[in-house]
């Protein structure tokens, strides 16, 4: 699918703020209070709230202006260098002296969360900043091919800023996805997509959403009271459902694995929004906001993704690849998995090989190798990748049959697989603690081992069963077929 998004402008309006990570190991209480004492190791810092919002759309190719309120103040001021930092956005936001910057502190000690901190003024805002606010929307509006409306019911999007901007947009033909926080839908009248998630449609409708009927029906009253266009209806591991006036369309999940929601949210309305600003139909957008969704639960933190990613995981389904066993990943999954376990304290295997005909001493050795590691991950070398080393005639099993082979071993934590003719690429992402080979390797010709060495890992050679050999299997196999 040839996804381009680069001409695509996306008007961000709403709530920002700045998402603060604190890590730190723990392993005394204070003496001043029953509290963990937290040695800090590591921090980061995000853009969250709309922010988030205009992150994913510039990080799938589009350009992101975002219009929101930030303080006068030191979280301000380093909101405002993000911005200006990241490709693709650009800096609408009002500057006010009345209010501080939403900034929200997470601290995390041994990888459980501890607390949060909130600052943050949630009051409507000023009347002075809102009439700025409404100014830049005037100027913006109608240079943009759709505008979000990012409601996380702190004060910015006022009832007069909502009523602006839709009709902003309705006088020059841009569609409004609105993310909505409040138990009224009415209060966002007359915008093109309204994207609740269950819990939020359930209070919105102030009844029974248990069935997918039940949905339909109170989304079709909720859509009728808004004037709106249509609503998406985002439920979790159970996928999406758009609900228009007179249709229902829905879509299944797409995650492998569930690592982390924050942030699912602003990921679908960021693509939605791309994808119909490029002219997609409403479900065909909606389609690509689920697999976007799926991506990036599968990854630690308000994550983004790229439009490489988001074509692979909307093709999925034609590769056929991702859906053989849970324990497939693509590199972006493969990676926040490694990087969840090793926060866990785990130590990571990594084992690479064609395991085009598995055979005993094929299981032998991933058995002695996950031995000798808490998870491990096996890397299969892809068909083409085969085809290169071996031989036109090989493989014999397609990548799909491997994988789902490999993956029904015990010895199996995680299976992934690469096109070039070496996986150091693959171990250079994902930094394993040990690197499983064959003794019939040494330690100078295992590839990726001075890689492994120079950051403190291991290299472990296993004894192999033998007389086992892929090779020796299809020699002996064609002795067993009939001359011509």
């Amino acid at each position: 699918m040839n996804l381009d998004f680069r001409k695509s402008r996306i008007l961000c309006i709403g709530d920002i703020m700045i998402d603060n990570f604190y890590y730190g190991n723990v392993s005394r209480v204070s003496p001043e209070a029953p509290v963990p004492v937290v040695l800090l190791t590591e921090t980061k810092a995000m853009l969250g709230g709309v922010g988030n919002v205009a992150r994913n759309i510039a990080s799938l190719g589009g350009e992101a202006v975002l219009v929101a309120v930030l303080g006068d103040d030191l979280n301000g001021r380093e909101t405002s260098k993000m911005i200006d930092g990241m490709t693709g956005l650009t800096d609408a936001c009002v500057v006010s002296r009345r209010r501080p910057t939403i900034n929200k502190i997470r601290i995390l000690g041994n990888h459980q969360h501890i607390v949060r901190v909130d600052e943050e003024n949630s009051a409507a805002i000023h009347d002075e900043d809102l009439a700025t606010m409404m100014e830049r929307i005037s100027h913006w509006a109608p240079q943009c091919d759709a505008i979000i409306l990012s409601d996380y019911a702190k004060g910015a999007l006022r009832q007069e800023v909502v009523a602006h901007a839709i009709k902003t947009a309705r006088d020059h033909a841009v569609p409004v996805l609105v993310d909505p926080k409040r138990n009224d839908f009415a209060f966002y009248r007359g915008a093109t997509l309204i994207t609740p998630n269950l819990s939020e449609l359930r209070a919105a409708a102030r009844g029974p959403v248990d069935t997918e009927d039940q949905i339909a029906a109170a989304a079709r009253r909720l859509i009728a009271d808004a004037q709106a266009g249509a609503m998406l209806v985002t439920r979790s591991e159970k996928g999406m459902m758009l609900v228009g006036p007179d249709s229902v369309f829905s879509i299944g999940a797409k995650a492998q694995e569930v690592f982390d929601v924050s942030g699912a949210g602003d990921t679908v309305i960021a693509t939605a929004a791309l994808s119909i600003a490029a002219g997609y139909p409403l479900e065909r957008s909606v389609q690509l906001a689920n697999a976007a969704a799926g991506v990036v639960v599968g990854k630690l933190g308000t994550a983004t993704l790229d439009i490489d990613e988001l074509r692979d995981a909307f093709e999925a389904n034609d590769r056929g690849v991702e859906r053989i066993s849970e324990k497939y990943a693509n590199l972006s999954q493969a990676t926040a998995t490694v990087e969840l376990w090793r926060r866990r304290g785990l130590k990571v295997g990594f084992a690479n090989g064609c395991f085009d005909i598995l055979h005993r001493g094929h299981v032998t050795m991933l058995q002695a190798a996950r031995a000798a590691c808490d998870r491990l991950v096996i890397a299969l070398n892809g068909d083409d990748s085969i085809r290169r080393l071996k031989g036109k005639t090989r493989p014999i099993n397609k990548l799909p049959d491997r994988a789902a082979v490999i993956a029904a071993l015990q010895s199996s934590d995680l299976v992934v697989s690469f096109d070039d003719d070496t996986p150091l690429a693959l171990i250079e992402q994902l930094r394993p603690d040990v690197l499983f080979k064959g003794s019939d390797y040494t330690v100078e010709t295992v590839v990726g081992a001075e890689i492994v060495l120079g950051y403190g890992g291991e290299v472990k050679l296993i004894d192999l069963v033998p007389g086992r050999s892929t090779t020796d299997i299809i020699k002996r196999s064609s002795q067993l077929l009939p001359a011509e």
